[in-house]
């Protein structure tokens, strides 16, 4: 049995690196002002940050599923099954949407399968990555299925938002609790647990947000993933909103507290969450792999 992985750009993963990989990758709409443009097409990295930190209105969509079903249709014409692993439903409805759409069409049905595994960003990489391994291993497409939900809670993300403008701009804080926090200077550490961004700590320093991160790694690493830890199958990744230099750095120093997990990517935020939180962030996350 041939299957295609499909994702989309949630997870990371850019259109170039797809091609190399034998995958594709939905990208993702955003709104800015009145304009529609989509992640790593028609939209950079940079030119987003550009339009947020100004004084546009910058807002994320849902894929048209029209689109998305002509690119599994497509992916159809030369593979038996495709495996599609869209952002967490806890953060868009984007997946709830698509896996009403794979199971109504009777073309989809029984072919296309919406992996709802919680993940996002470098979680949701190793999701993709996960997919591709098990195909290659001859895995039907059920089967890469089965184990990506069996699998899907066994992740982690730790987010330390360098400004609480984003989040008041997006209504996630009153003005006036925004405003204290500014004054205090304080920067929150949020996390993602397989569903919504929550928040987690508070703290004042990148020293402290840091080391809060690492500590929470290490709880996770010494309790519920244990058994994962202890099998050699966890990894770490880091994250980060237009702050590529301080991810090395703090790359490097959970690389000191965890010597024997492999680190494997370091990559930008998507724009979903980017849009929240704003540039200057610094995220890590545990995920098992296959």
């Amino acid at each position: 049995m041939k299957t295609a992985i499909i994702t989309d750009s949630n997870s990371g993963i850019t259109q170039s690196e797809a091609a190399k990989l034998g995958i594709s990758v939905v990208p993702m709409p955003v709104l800015i002002d009145d304009g529609l443009y989509f992640e790593d097409l028609t939209l950079s990295q940079e030119q987003f940050y550009e339009r947020l930190k100004g004084d546009s209105r910058v807002s994320t969509s849902q894929p048209n599923p029209e689109d998305v079903g002509e690119l599994w249709e497509k992916a159809l014409k030369t593979n038996d099954a495709v495996i599609y692993i869209p952002m967490s439903s806890g953060l868009s409805e984007t997946c709830r949407t698509l896996t009403h759409y794979a199971e109504t069409e009777e073309r989809f049905k029984g072919k296309v399968f919406v992996v709802d595994n919680q993940r996002i960003s470098i979680t949701q990489r190793q999701s993709v990555m996960d997919a591709i391994k098990l195909a290659e291993d001859g895995k039907t497409a059920q089967e890469i299925y089965d184990w990506l939900m069996a699998t899907k809670m066994q992740s982690s993300i730790y987010i330390m938002v360098d400004t609480l403008k984003y989040l008041k701009r997006g209504g996630r804080l009153t003005p006036a609790v925004a405003a204290i926090g500014t004054l205090l200077k304080i920067k929150p550490v949020l996390q993602i647990q397989g569903d919504k961004l929550d928040k987690f700590a508070k703290v004042r320093k990148l020293a402290d947000a840091k080391k809060t991160m690492i500590n929470a790694i290490k709880t996770d690493f010494e309790t519920r993933f244990k058994d994962v830890v202890k099998a050699g199958k966890m990894t770490l990744a880091i994250a980060h909103t237009e702050n590529s230099a301080e991810a090395e750095i703090f790359a490097a120093e959970l690389k000191e507290a965890f010597p024997d997990v492999e680190i494997l990517y370091i990559d930008p935020l998507s724009l979903s969450v980017s849009c929240h939180i704003g540039p200057g962030s610094l995220a890590c996350g545990c995920a098992i792999k296959y």
